[in-house]
């Protein structure tokens, strides 16, 4: 059932249908305070598969620890009921699949910024025990030229039997690991092979393991090296070291971020989690270890990197840092900036440095307030001032009625509002139209301040139309 546009979904109206996959479908919706994010309504085969959901429930609150501006952070979930869904950052962009086919191959600069960013977001995701599983070009969203990676973690825990026979695909033909091919476990390594083929397509425009039938491509998968046949040579060896056949002998993401200059990753405290947690969170930290060989770089230096430009420092709201429980809060993204708000519905709580929604509304309230204050001003002294030599009844009548609403409205902002500074505004706009009011009569004729009148009412009259 395809859910409708401006239908409501929990405490979130939805907007539009941005695509579906093997999983569920997305949406833009809007939450409670008004922020946008991606609402992915399961599939109603994966939603009668207890097995999944209980699965999925269970991995939610560890996909809620991956925090930072490379991924798409999961804000909520909803995993009861007919229609459960999963809510996630909703990112700006375009997907790096759709970018490489209308533009052609990632090159230069951009390349050096996109293998950073991804690096950086595998690491994320790493640092808390997930796994992604899928990623691909279409699961990596480029906004203003750098990398945020989507729906990590819900692959993994969505394997099913019953999930996987009603014709979901866990993961995609030419990104899947040799040893996922061949039954084994997807571990951290599975995805440093998807990152390593990932970005030899985001540089040559091709799929390193060719196209066709998923049984062709898999076996080459299985059974030839890779086509790395224009890759640049600052970062062919570390596509190599990703897509070897051996999971054991690729690096950690970790290990790919100080690679390529990119920024350390801090690693979140995991919650307290009962014994089958505890062993899979432990069975993946030991697959991360790598042997000694990987305490040295492969044969290239960093300063064989392209001279990309000064990249800036990350912000302090955008560092990953350690939190001993899920977020409380969260926020846009995008039509965001890539570091956002953490927010869990009902919570509300704004991080350091950002206003909440209820003092940015009020700070537009003052500001319209200002413009309307000084505007109006400025036109009744205008008004008056033309109309005091041949009809002084009106002008008195005009600025008369100005001060009154002045006068009215500060009392309000004292007593009501406690706001002084918007006492004084008011005062201030209705002594300043009568003073103003008095010079330009005075220094203007009639006919000059009865033109300037005209003009200014028909500008304003222009600008409403086209409004």
């Amino acid at each position: 059932m395809v859910a409708a546009d401006g239908e409501r979904l929990g405490p979130y109206r939805l907007l539009s249908r941005l695509g579906a996959g093997g999983f569920g479908e997305v949406h833009l919706a809007l939450d409670p305070e008004g922020r946008t994010v991606a609402v992915k309504i399961l599939h109603p085969h994966v939603a009668a598969d207890e097995t999944a959901l209980t699965r999925l429930s269970r991995e939610v609150e560890t996909m809620r620890l991956v925090q930072g501006p490379r991924v798409a952070e999961v804000l909520d979930a909803s995993l009861e009921g007919a229609r459960p869904y999963l809510v996630t950052r909703y990112v700006q962009g375009r997907p790096l699949g759709a970018v490489v086919a209308a533009d052609g191959p990632v090159l230069g600069d951009a390349l050096v910024r996109l293998a950073r960013g991804l690096a950086e977001a595998l690491a994320t995701v790493h640092a808390a025990g997930v796994v992604h599983r899928d990623l691909k070009p279409a699961n990596v969203i480029l906004t203003d030229g750098e990398p945020v990676v989507i729906d990590f973690g819900i692959a993994s825990a969505l394997d099913s039997p019953s999930v996987t026979a009603s014709g979901a695909v866990l993961g995609t033909p030419g990104y899947l690991a040799p040893e996922v091919l061949e039954g084994a476990e997807a571990g951290s390594e599975a995805d440093v092979f998807a990152f390593g083929a990932t970005l030899a397509y985001a540089s040559t425009g091709r799929h390193p393991y060719g196209t066709g039938p998923a049984s062709a491509i898999g076996y080459r998968v299985v059974h030839h090296p890779p086509d790395l046949d224009g890759v640049p040579e600052w970062l062919e060896p570390t596509l190599g070291e990703c897509l070897l056949r051996d999971p054991a002998a690729r690096p950690p993401a970790d290990r790919i971020v100080a690679w390529l200059g990119g920024t350390p990753v801090a690693r979140p405290t995991v919650p307290r989690r009962d014994a089958a947690d505890a062993g899979r969170i432990a069975q993946a930290e030991g697959a991360r270890r790598r042997p000694a060989a990987f305490r040295d770089p492969p044969p290239f230096a960093k300063a064989d990197l392209p001279d990309a430009g000064p990249f800036p420092e990350p912000r302090p709201q955008d560092i990953p840092v350690p939190r001993s429980r899920p977020p409380q809060d969260a926020a846009d993204t995008g039509m965001q900036d890539l570091g956002t708000r953490e927010w869990r519905p009902g919570q509300p709580r704004p991080p350091a440095g950002r206003p909440s929604p209820e003092e940015a509304r009020e700070r537009r309230r003052a500001v319209l307030h200002r413009r309307w204050v000084v505007g109006t001003g400025l036109l009744v002294s205008l008004a008056a001032a033309t109309a005091r030599e041949p009809l002084p009844e009106v002008a008195l009548l005009l600025l008369t009625g100005y001060g009154s609403v002045m006068l009215v409205d500060a009392g309000i902002a004292l007593f009501a509002h406690r706001n002084r500074g918007r006492m004084i505004l008011d005062l201030a706009a209705g002594a300043g139209a009568v003073a103003l009011g008095a010079v330009l009569s005075t220094f203007f004729s009639t006919f000059t301040l009865a033109l300037v009148l005209g003009t200014v009412v028909f500008v304003l009259v222009g600008i409403l139309v086209a409004g």
